[in-house]
């Protein structure tokens, strides 16, 4: 068995934690965090987006995510609604500041995404995402006896 800081979880947990502190330093002069900023990114500003679908897209439970809607709210960066098309399910719309913070956050996105593109070559790029969809795969499948 390798050493932990040698195994594929443990990097792909590192580097995600560093990625994460670094978009907390970047946005931190917005008065927002990084998960604030994804997800307000992910919010369809037209549509909304259902409680559900952002659950599925962080990753969260439906408590974890509640208790960070209710925070998106009290910050005015976020209104939630009955959805019109089945009242059991609930929207989230960004509000004008929501919208204003959204579009900080993608700036830093973009340009924290330019420097990574300007140092890893197209075939590395490849490499990579292709590596880690099947990395996210295999855990999806894995089923120990």
């Amino acid at each position: 068995m390798k050493h932990n800081h040698e195994t594929i979880d443990y990097l792909l947990k590192i580097v995600w934690q560093n990625m994460a502190n670094r978009y907390n330093q970047l946005v931190a002069s917005f008065d927002i965090t990084q998960s604030i900023g994804y997800v307000l990114i992910n919010i369809d500003e037209k549509e909304g987006t259902t409680v559900s679908q952002m659950a599925s897209l962080l990753g969260l439970r439906s408590t974890s995510l509640s208790r960070m809607l209710s925070q998106l709210e009290k910050m005015d960066l976020i209104y939630r609604q009955s959805n019109a098309g089945d009242k059991r399910s609930v929207k989230i719309y960004l509000t004008d500041l929501g919208k204003e913070k959204r579009q900080m956050a993608r700036t830093i996105v973009k340009q924290f995404n330019a420097y990574l593109n300007e140092h890893l070559t197209d075939k590395e790029k490849t490499q990579l995402t292709n590596t880690l969809k099947k990395i996210n795969q295999l855990t999806l499948e894995y089923d120990p006896q």
